[in-house]
């Protein structure tokens, strides 16, 4: 399973990869706004950053099929190899879909709610499908069953797109889809930071540090306790 950061504040990006086993990101234009850089600006800083191994998805902003190809085809030219273009799943957009990958582009099929857009958007040819997750759960759906569902219909019928699931509230549904095998998760930063945040772990790393110097001393570690042989 991937697990990608969906962001582009590359400052934030930076300081999740000095922690975190991230295999790329992922960005929409509404992320891009967020931000309030100009959008290459941002996408190239974070390509520079996490380099051409890394998945970078970038969406295209056009709404008919000739102009989201123009654009998915700039889109990569410009953030380069491993650069997925991200298309909505309406008909204009399952062209685009089908133009771009007969081309040999990546695609990330976004804007998913339902199932038969996830089942289109696999035939069309997208590598991945990106349901919204919380967004189902706003309109009265249930967002973790939705994309367990999308993801057993690429299982029970040999399609190789993956799920991409996105637009995570709380740790939770994370938890649930990891659970499932879902392909590939990606996940904004301030949700990632509650992944492992727990007031307990941190009770039990003091408690150690407390008694390991009620042992050896004040601010002693395994690195200063004692003269060993490896310092001979």
């Amino acid at each position: 399973m991937k697990f990608l950061i969906d962001d582009a504040n590359i400052e934030r990006i930076k300081e999740l990869y000095k922690y975190y086993p991230i295999d790329g990101v992922t960005t929409n234009p509404s992320i891009l706004a967020k931000y309030g850089k100009p959008p290459y600006e941002a996408l190239l800083a974070i390509r520079e950053f996490i380099g051409n191994k890394a998945e970078l998805h970038a969406q295209v902003v056009s709404t008919t099929a000739e102009d989201m190809v123009i654009e998915g085809r700039r889109i990569e030219r410009i953030l380069g190899n491993n650069t997925y273009i991200k298309i909505p799943t309406i008909p204009e957009g399952l062209r685009a879909m089908q133009i771009l990958r007969g081309e040999g582009y990546h695609v990330t099929a976004t804007a998913i709610y339902t199932p038969m857009q996830a089942y289109l958007a696999a035939k069309a040819g997208a590598e991945y499908a990106a349901p919204y997750v919380n967004r189902i759960d706003n309109l009265g759906g249930d967002g973790v069953a939705s994309t367990k569902r999308m993801h057993d219909i690429y299982v029970r019928n040999g399609m190789e797109t993956r799920i991409l699931a996105a637009g995570f509230k709380n740790s939770q549904q994370v938890q649930e889809l990891c659970e499932y095998g879902v392909g590939c998760l990606t996940i904004a930063s301030d949700v990632i930071e509650n992944l492992i945040k727990n007031a307990n772990v941190t009770s039990a790393v003091n408690d150690f540090v407390a008694d390991f110097e009620s042992l050896c001393g004040p601010g002693m570690t395994m690195l200063n306790c004692d003269t060993c042989s490896d310092e001979k």
